[in-house]
C-alpha cells in the first residue's frame, strides 16, 4: 500500500485519531530506511539511533510508513551486507482463545544464514504503538457505532435535539401542553419573561456591538435558513440555551431567526419552543416575534381567536399593528401571509399606503431637482435593441461570476512542448477538481458533526455553493497565484469574498430575481436609447422609483470572524487536495506526489506574515504552457450596459453582484448603519451623481493601444510607463565569492543581491498590472462599456472595476475615450489645443492665448507625432503626460484635416484642473484674500501658481538666514525650486506633518545631483520648517481653520467618541479610526490569522488619527460636494461629464459651460455657512446637557473650542465666476 493511496482512505482516520506522540512531527523520506536499511557502515550507537527515532513516532501516518518500509526490506535480498530483519508480528485472530486484542509477542528472525539476535528495542515500541492505535480504533467503532471502510469514516447520523431545556419551571409546563400548539401560542406570549438575576449580563441587541463569537452564531443561523438547515440552527440554539454559560451569547435577533425559519415551514411546535426559549433568557418578543407568529398562523390557516389573542398581546406591549408592515424585513409572501392571519380578525385593515417619493429639498439641490426650468438630459448614442442585446451579456456574464479574457503577452509558439505542458496542466486539474469535490465532501462531514456536538461550525456556509463550483473557484485562485506567493489572510479574504458573491447572485437567481431585474430594465432602457422616448423626463434613480421595480436582496456582508475562517478553511482544503508528481518528465512512473501549494513565513516590514507558495515545478509547468486566457471576476471587470441606478445604500451598480455604495475599511459596519438610518432624501444628491458618473459610455482608443502593446511584447519602456518583463530585472554584478572574501565585500554583495531582489519584487507586480490592463482593453477593443461608480467614508467618488479605468496612470487614461462623440463647434478645436499644451506641461504659468500660440507653432511635430509616433521626430515623448499628449495630437491632427473642422466628431475627454483645489476650499472657507489669490480664486490675466509663490517665500527666508551666517542656508542658494517645495505644499492641506514633509523635501534634494548629498537631513529640516513658516504667513485662515479641526477633533476622541459630520449634500461621515484590536481566529490547520477588528463601536478612538485625519478628510467631503453638484448640473444641461476628483472630464465642445457650471457650483457651495453649521452639528451630537460628573470640565472645554469657529476674511466669493484659472 502506497502512502499516497493510505493519505487519501484515511483522511477521515488522522482526523478522528488525536496523536499519541508529541504533535505537528512530519514523517521525513528515508527515515527509517537509514536504520533498517542497507548500509555500508554506521557510527551511531543504538542507543542514539534510539533517541533520533522516538522524535518522529507519533502519527499514524508514520506508523504506516514504518510498516510499508520494514516490508519492503523484508523483501529484498542483499548481497553484500547481512541485514537483521524485523518480522512484524500478527495480531491474533477473533476467536482464537485470547479473550481479544493481545499486545503483540516479540518475533525475531535473522537473515539467512545469519544467528538470531536481540530484537531491538524501537521495533517493539513499533509494534506497541500500532497495538494501542488498533484499540483506540476498536474503542471508537464501539462508541460511535460507526462502520470503518477503506479507512474513511462515515458518521451515522444524531439525534437533533428539539424539544429545549428550561430553567423557569412555570415556563417549563408548556413542554407538556393538555391542548393543541396552537393554542398555547397566545398563552406562552402572555407569559412574563423570567427574571435574570443581577448577576447575569445580557448580550447586546445591535450586531455592531455583538462579540466575535455572538457575530459568527447569528450568522450561522441565518445562514441556516438559506441552507435549509433549520434543524442545525435550532438544535444549536438548544444545546447554547442549555448551558447558562453559552446562554449568555445568546441575543433576540438569534432565536428571530429560528422562529423565522420555522413560520415559514408552519411548524407551531418548534416556533413555540423558540418562543419559550425568549421568555426563558428573560428577553421580551419584538415585532419579528409577532411577525413569525402570525406567519406561522396564516400558513395553519387557523381560527381568529388564537390570532386575535396574539394581537391583544402585541397591542399590550406597546407594539403597532401598522409596523409589522414598514418595519419588519418580511418578503412579499411572507407579508401576504401576515397580513392573511390580520385580516380573518380585521378584515378592514390595509397596508399604509406608500407615500409619494419624497423630493429632497436641500437649497444647494433644489435647482437639480425643480420640475421648471429648461431639462435637457442626455440619451446614450445607441438604440433600444442594441441596449437590451448588452443588457442580455452582461446578464450572462455576471450570472457566470467569471470572464476569461485573452492574454496580450507575446504569444509562445505552439511547440511540442508548449502543448504537452498544456496538456499536463489540464490532466493535473481535472484530477485537483475531483481531490476538491472529495475533500470538500470530508470537511463538510466533520464540520456536521461539530455542529452535532453543540459547537459552532462553517458547514452551512460550505452548503451555499455546488462543491464543484467550489472546486472550481479554488482552481481559478490557484491559476492567479504569482511566482512569489500571495499572502495567507489576503488569500483567505478572496476566496470568502468570491463565495459570498457568488452566493449572492445564486440566491438572486433560485427567488426569481433575475426574471423580475430583465422585465423592470427593459423599460428603464427607455429613458438612455436614442430613439425611444419617455413622457416626463427624469433622473435615472427617479424614473427606476416610478416602475415599481422591487426592492433588491438586502444581503449584508457576513461579519468578519466568519469571513477569515471560511476563507481559511477554504485555502487550506486548497493546499491538502492539490498534489503533482515530483518528476513531471515521468508522471506515469514512481515518481511521489509533492504539493503544489507550500506555506512558509516571510518577513514584510517588521512583521512577520504566512505565505502560499507555489511549488517551482508547478510555476515552470505554468509559464511553459503559457496559456492564453486570464480570468477575471465579473465585478473587476467594465459592465456591457449601463449600470442600475443607485437607488439606496444597497441597491445599484452592478446587475446581480454585490456593490456597496460605500467603502469602508475592513470590519467597519458603522458607515453602512449609518446610511441605512439617515433619510432617504438625504442621500438622493449622492446617489444621482453616482449614477450619472456611471451612465457614461467609454471606447477604447484603438491606435493608442496597438502602439502600448507593441511596446509591451517587446521589451516594454518604462520611460513610457509601459513595463519591463521580470527578464530585463537588474542582476548582481557577481553571484558568487569565494570563501576568502572580505566580510565587508560580502556584506556588499547581500545589499546588492536584495536591491535587485526588491526591483524584480517591483517589476513583477508592474508587469502584472499592466497585463491586466492592456489584456481588458483589448477585450473591450470594439465594445462599448461602462464604468460603475460608489464612494469612499469621505463622499470621493471611485470606478468599481479596479484594473482598466480613467483614475489609473497617464498610459490607462490615454486609452479611454469617449464613446459618444460631439461635434466639436466653434471653440472645441482651440480647447483641443489649450487641452494639448496642457498635457505637455511645458506653458504652465503661461495664459490661455499664449498656450494656443504656442500650440501654432508646434503644430508641424503634432502632425508628425501622430503620423508617425514611433519613427518620426517623437515630440510627444518629452512630455509630462506622453501617452495622453499623443493621443491628443492624432484628435488635432483628425480635427484639422477635416473638411470643417467644427463638424468633426471628437470622442477626446478634455480635462480642467483645479488649481491646488485643497486650498482652494480652505481659502474659500476662511475667506482669505491673500490666499485667495495664490490659488486662482481671484481673477488675474495670468495663472498664479502657489508652488512657485512658497518656493520665493521660502527663498526670502533663506537669503535672511544666510545674511545672518547659518550654513545651511546658505549651501542651499540656487538648490530652492518650484519642484523641490511642491509636494509637501500640496499634501500640506491634506494633513501631512512636518516628519512627513522633511521626507518629501529630502527625497527630493537626492534627486539633484550636484547638491552634496552630506547636508541632506540637515537641509530638509531647515526647507520643511520654512515651508511650514511660508504657509503660515501666505494662509493664516487657511492654518486658524486647519488648527480648529485638528483641536476639535482632538478633544472629541478624548471623550471617548470619534469624529462625524455630515457633508453639505447630506452625506454622513464618520472616521472610522480606532484602537486596533488584534483578533485571533481558533489555533489549528496551517496557522493562526491575526486580522484588525474595526467593527466594534466599543473600540476606543485612536486620537491621533482622528485629529490629524479630520482637516483632510473635511475638505475631502468638501471637493467631493463640489464635484457632485457641477455633475448633477452638466447632467441636467446635457452634457457629458466624469471626473478623477478634482480634474473634471468633458467634449471640448462643452468646455466653456462646463467651466460656468463648476464656479457656479463653488460659489454656490461655500456661500452656505459651511463652519458654523458644522459647528452646530458637533455641538449638537458631542455635547448633551450638562450633567455633574467628573469629566464636566472637559465636556465645556469641548463645547467652548467647537464654538469658537474661525473668523473669515473679507475675499468675495462671487469673483471667483470670473476667475479663468479656477479650472484650467
Amino acid at each position: 500500500m502506497s502512502v499516497l493511496c493510505w493519505g487519501r482512505g484515511a483522511a477521515g482516520l488522522r482526523r478522528a485519531l488525536p496523536p499519541c506522540g508529541r504533535p505537528g512531527l512530519v514523517a521525513k523520506e528515508g527515515t527509517l530506511g537509514g536504520v533498517c536499511g542497507p548500509r555500508r557502515s554506521s557510527s551511531a550507537s543504538p542507543r542514539e539511533q534510539d533517541q533520533d527515532r522516538r522524535k518522529d513516532w507519533g502519527h499514524v501516518e508514520l506508523l504506516e510508513v514504518l510498516q510499508a518500509r520494514v516490508r519492503q526490506l523484508q523483501a529484498e535480498s542483499v548481497s553484500e551486507v547481512v541485514v537483521n530483519r524485523v518480522d512484524v508480528a500478527r495480531l491474533p485472530e477473533r476467536g482464537s482463545g485470547d479473550g481479544g486484542l493481545q499486545p503483540p509477542r516479540k518475533v525475531q528472525t535473522g537473515a539467512k544464514g545469519a544467528s538470531p539476535v536481540p530484537c531491538s528495542g524501537w521495533a517493539q515500541r513499533l509494534e506497541k504503538d500500532k497495538w494501542v492505535q488498533r484499540m483506540r480504533i476498536q474503542q471508537l467503532k464501539a462508541n460511535l457505532q460507526m462502520p470503518v471502510q477503506s479507512g474513511e469514516f462515515k458518521v451515522l447520523p444524531k439525534h437533533l435535539q428539539v424539544k429545549p431545556r428550561l430553567l423557569s419551571k412555570q415556563l417549563a409546563m408548556f413542554l407538556a401542553p393538555e391542548s393543541s400548539w396552537e393554542e398555547q401560542l397566545p398563552r406562552v406570549l402572555q407569559e412574563a419573561p423570567r427574571k435574570l438575576s443581577l448577576d447575569v449580563g445580557r448580550a447586546p441587541s445591535t450586531e455592531a456591538q455583538l462579540s466575535g463569537q455572538q457575530q459568527k452564531l447569528l450568522a450561522f443561523f441565518k445562514c441556516c435558513l438559506l441552507t435549509d438547515h433549520l434543524s442545525l440552527a435550532h438544535h444549536l440554539l438548544v444545546t447554547h440555551h442549555s448551558q447558562r454559560n453559552k446562554q449568555k451569547l445568546l441575543t433576540l435577533d438569534m432565536y428571530n431567526t429560528v422562529m423565522l425559519g420555522w413560520a415559514r415551514q408552519g411548524a407551531f411546535k418548534e416556533l413555540v419552543y423558540v418562543l419559550l426559549m425568549v421568555k426563558d433568557a428573560g428577553l421580551t418578543p419584538d415585532l419579528l416575534s409577532y411577525a413569525a407568529a402570525l406567519q406561522c398562523l396564516g400558513r395553519q390557516d387557523q381560527d381568529a381567536g388564537t390570532i386575535e389573542r396574539c394581537l391583544e398581546q402585541m397591542s399590550q406591549e406597546g407594539l403597532e399593528l401598522q409596523a409589522l408592515f414598514t418595519a419588519v424585513p418580511l418578503s412579499e409572501e411572507e407579508q401576504a401571509t401576515v397580513l392573511k392571519a390580520v385580516h380573518k380578525v380585521k378584515p378592514t385593515f390595509s397596508l399604509p399606503r406608500q407615500l409619494p417619493p419624497v423630493v429632497n429639498t436641500s437649497k444647494l439641490l433644489r435647482d437639480v431637482y425643480a420640475k421648471d426650468g429648461p431639462v435637457s438630459y442626455p440619451k446614450l448614442h445607441l438604440p433600444l435593441k442594441t441596449l437590451q442585446s448588452l443588457f442580455e451579456k452582461q446578464l450572462c456574464v455576471e450570472l457566470a461570476s467569471k470572464v476569461c479574457v485573452v492574454s496580450v503577452e507575446k504569444p509562445a509558439l505552439p511547440s511540442k512542448e508548449v502543448m504537452h505542458a498544456r496538456k499536463t496542466l489540464q490532466t493535473l486539474r481535472d484530477h485537483w477538481e475531483r481531490a476538491l469535490c472529495r475533500v470538500l465532501q470530508e470537511t463538510k462531514n466533520r464540520l456536521e458533526g461539530e455542529v452535532h456536538k453543540g459547537q459552532f461550525s462553517l458547514y452551512p456556509f460550505l452548503c451555499l455553493l455546488d462543491e464543484r463550483e467550489v472546486a472550481q473557484m479554488l482552481l481559478e485562485v490557484l491559476q492567479g497565484l504569482p511566482a512569489p506567493g500571495e499572502s495567507f489572510t489576503t488569500l483567505a479574504r478572496e476566496l470568502s469574498a468570491r463565495t459570498f458573491s457568488r452566493h449572492v447572485v445564486q440566491r438572486q437567481q433560485l427567488s426569481g430575481q433575475v426574471q423580475a431585474l430583465e422585465t423592470y430594465y427593459r423599460k428603464y432602457l427607455h429613458l438612455l436609447a436614442s430613439d425611444t422616448k419617455v413622457p416626463n423626463p427624469c433622473l435615472p434613480r427617479q424614473y427606476w422609483e416610478v416602475l415599481g421595480a422591487p426592492e433588491a436582496l438586502r444581503e449584508q456582508p457576513w461579519p468578519l470572524p466568519v469571513q477569515m475562517e471560511l476563507g481559511k478553511q477554504l485555502a487550506e482544503m486548497l493546499v491538502q487536495a492539490t498534489q503533482m508528481p515530483s518528476s513531471l518528465n515521468n508522471p506515469h512512473g514512481s515518481s511521489r506526489l509533492v504539493p503544489v501549494l507550500y506555506h512558509v513565513y516571510s518577513f514584510r516590514n517588521v512583521q512577520q506574515i504566512g505565505v502560499l507558495k507555489p511549488h517551482p515545478a508547478y510555476v515552470q509547468l505554468r509559464e511553459t504552457a503559457a496559456e492564453p486566457t486570464l480570468t477575471f471576476e465579473a465585478v473587476d471587470v467594465p459592465m456591457l450596459c449601463p449600470p442600475l441606478p443607485w437607488t439606496s445604500p444597497h441597491t445599484g451598480g452592478f446587475l446581480l453582484s454585490p456593490t456597496k455604495l460605500m467603502r469602508t475599511v475592513e470590519g467597519a459596519t458603522q458607515h453602512q448603519e449609518l446610511l441605512e438610518t439617515c433619510p432617504p432624501t438625504a442621500l438622493h444628491g449622492a446617489l444621482d451623481a453616482l449614477t450619472q458618473l456611471g451612465n457614461c459610455a467609454w471606447r477604447v482608443n484603438g491606435r493608442v493601444l496597438d502602439l502600448v502593446l507593441q511596446l509591451f511584447q517587446a521589451k516594454g519602456c518604462p520611460e513610457l510607463g509601459v513595463p519591463a518583463p521580470p527578464s530585463e530585472a537588474p542582476q548582481p554584478a557577481e553571484a558568487h565569492l569565494p570563501q576568502s572574501a572580505a566580510p565587508a565585500r560580502k556584506a556588499e554583495l547581500r545589499r546588492e543581491l536584495a536591491r535587485c531582489q526588491k526591483v524584480a519584487r517591483e517589476m513583477h507586480s508592474l508587469r502584472a498590472e499592466a497585463l491586466y490592463r492592456f489584456s481588458l482593453a483589448q477585450h473591450l477593443r470594439d465594445c462599448v462599456f461602462w464604468l460603475p461608480h460608489n464612494m469612499d467614508f469621505r463622499g470621493r467618488t471611485y470606478p468599481c472595476p479596479p484594473h482598466f479605468n480613467h483614475l489609473g496612470s497617464d498610459v490607462a487614461r490615454a486609452l479611454l475615450e469617449f464613446a459618444q462623440g460631439r461635434p466639436l463647434g466653434p471653440q472645441g478645436l482651440d480647447w483641443l489645443k489649450i487641452h494639448l499644451v496642457n498635457l505637455t506641461g511645458f506653458k504652465k504659468r503661461e495664459p490661455l492665448w499664449k498656450r494656443l500660440a504656442f500650440a501654432e507653432e508646434v503644430m508641424d511635430d503634432i502632425l508628425d507625432s501622430a503620423d508617425q509616433p514611433m519613427t518620426g521626430r517623437k515630440w510627444w515623448m518629452g512630455a509630462e503626460e506622453p501617452w495622453q499628449t499623443l493621443a491628443c495630437c492624432m484628435e488635432v491632427a483628425n480635427a484639422v484635416r477635416s473638411s470643417d473642422p467644427a463638424a468633426y466628431v471628437s470622442h477626446l475627454p478634455v480635462h480642467q484642473d483645479g488649481s491646488c483645489n485643497g486650498l482652494q476650499h480652505y481659502a474659500a472657507l476662511g475667506r482669505d484674500s491673500v490666499g485667495a489669490a495664490s490659488v486662482n480664486l481671484e481673477p488675474a490675466d495670468v495663472p498664479q501658481d502657489v508652488y512657485s509663490g512658497v518656493a520665493a517665500q521660502v527663498e526670502v527666508f533663506r537669503r535672511q538666514d544666510a545674511q545672518r551666517g547659518t550654513q545651511v542656508a546658505q549651501m542651499l542658494e540656487g538648490f530652492i525650486t518650484r519642484k523641490v517645495v511642491k509636494q509637501t505644499v500640496m499634501t500640506v492641506v491634506y494633513g501631512v506633518t512636518r516628519y512627513g514633509g522633511r521626507l518629501q523635501i529630502e527625497k527630493r534634494l537626492r534627486e539633484l545631483t550636484d547638491f552634496p548629498q552630506e547636508f541632506v537631513w540637515e537641509a530638509s529640516h531647515y526647507l520643511v520648517r520654512q515651508v511650514f513658516k511660508s504657509l503660515q504667513e501666505m494662509f493664516s485662515g487657511t492654518r486658524a481653520i486647519q488648527h480648529w479641526l485638528t483641536e476639535s477633533a482632538r478633544l472629541i476622541s478624548h471623550m471617548g467618541s470619534v469624529v462625524e459630520w455630515v457633508t453639505p449634500l447630506g452625506i454622513p461621515i464618520i472616521q472610522p479610526y480606532r484602537l486596533e484590536l488584534k483578533v485571533k481566529q481558533v489555533r489549528g490547520g496551517i496557522q493562526s490569522i491575526t486580522y484588525t477588528q474595526n467593527g466594534d463601536i466599543s473600540q476606543k478612538p485612536n486620537t491621533r488619527k482622528q485629529k490629524n485625519g479630520f482637516p483632510p478628510n473635511f475638505i475631502h467631503s468638501l471637493d467631493s460636494s463640489h464635484m457632485m453638484l457641477t455633475a448633477l448640473h452638466c447632467y441636467r444641461k446635457g452634457l457629458t461629464f466624469v471626473s478623477v476628483h478634482d480634474c473634471y472630464w468633458t467634449h471640448a465642445a462643452d468646455v466653456t459651460v462646463m467651466n460656468q457650471v463648476c464656479r457656479e457650483q463653488f460659489v454656490r457651495l461655500h456661500s452656505e455657512p459651511i463652519l458654523e453649521d458644522l459647528s452646530r452639528f458637533l455641538v449638537r451630537r458631542f455635547c448633551p446637557e450638562p450633567q455633574k460628573s467628573s469629566r464636566c470640565w472637559e465636556a465645556s472645554l469641548l463645547k467652548a473650542t467647537l464654538q469658537a469657529v474661525p473668523k473669515p476674511g473679507a475675499f468675495d466669493l462671487e469673483r471667483v465666476k470670473h476667475s479663468t484659472y479656477f479650472f484650467s
